[in-house]
């Protein structure tokens, strides 16, 4: 299952199924792509996911048949007939395009499913007993050409390579020589959540406008992407978020959030 709160304005969504290391299926991931997209952006300004017990995801279940299944939906059916690809592969979009700024929090192994989940996220506080993998040359699995890209970007196609070529696992000294780690915390969720506490409290226009910026950035700079851009710009200079940033400069306080004015 996938557990839903909202502390303070940061939402946390923990996956929550500790007798198989929280790994995903398909139901998983729909239910948590729903969570996201059921967020209120106009009271909530960040989003936090991480994993019950020891783990963050161990991956995910799949199966040879789909008698294998039990009826749960997330394994591979022998010939090609697949529920968890796409609805792995819808979850992990509704991150990368969701308006808010998401956090993984990573209380544990980050594996396979579990790392690429990680790596789409726009922030990963990583706890210590964290490692990561993506053992697809063992398993016979291809990772989509989405996941291979975004993982490429984050650490770099040489260790890219070494990850999803030779299936090496990465401890967390590693992970954060690469890139993967942006914090690293005792009690990642803790950290995770205080930190989403820290990126609400900012201009709202301004943190989803750029991090929509950087997706149009990444899928590449067409003509109407340069055009969505401008607009974005625009948008913020003439915001009341840009007047009450001023203010707060000239006057020594911090700014004043306005809840429930930022549309991207």
């Amino acid at each position: 299952m996938i557990r839903c709160e909202v502390r303070g304005r940061v939402a946390v969504a923990t996956i929550d199924r500790t007798e198989r290391r929280n790994a995903l299926n398909a139901e998983l991931c729909d239910a948590l792509r729903d969570h996201l997209a059921g967020i209120d952006v106009e009271s909530v300004g960040a989003v936090v996911i991480t994993g019950a017990g020891s783990a963050f995801c161990s991956g995910a279940v799949l199966a040879r048949r789909a008698a294998d299944t039990g009826g749960d939906g997330g394994g591979i059916e022998h010939g090609g007939s697949d529920s968890f690809r796409p609805a792995f592969d819808r979850v992990l979009q509704a991150i990368v395009e969701h308006p808010l700024p998401v956090i993984a929090a990573i209380n544990g192994p980050a594996m396979g499913a579990g790392m690429q989940l990680a790596v789409a996220c726009d922030f990963r506080v990583v706890g210590p007993t964290a490692v990561f993998g993506i053992p697809a040359a063992k398993l016979g699995v291809v990772l989509s050409s989405a996941n291979i890209a975004r993982l490429e970007r984050l650490v770099g196609p040489g260790v890219a390579r070494d990850v999803l070529l030779a299936a090496r696992t990465l401890d967390l000294e590693e992970a954060d020589r690469v890139g993967l780690v942006h914090r690293r915390a005792e009690d990642a969720e803790a950290a995770a959540v205080a930190w989403a506490e820290e990126l609400a409290a900012l201009a709202p226009i301004t943190v989803r406008g750029h991090k929509h910026a950087l997706v149009l950035v990444e899928r590449g700079l067409t003509p109407e992407a340069v055009v969505e851009l401008r607009e974005l710009e625009t948008m913020a200079f003439t915001s009341d978020d840009l007047q009450e940033g001023l203010a707060a400069f000239a006057e020594k306080r911090p700014p004043e959030v306005q809840i429930g004015r930022a549309h991207v």
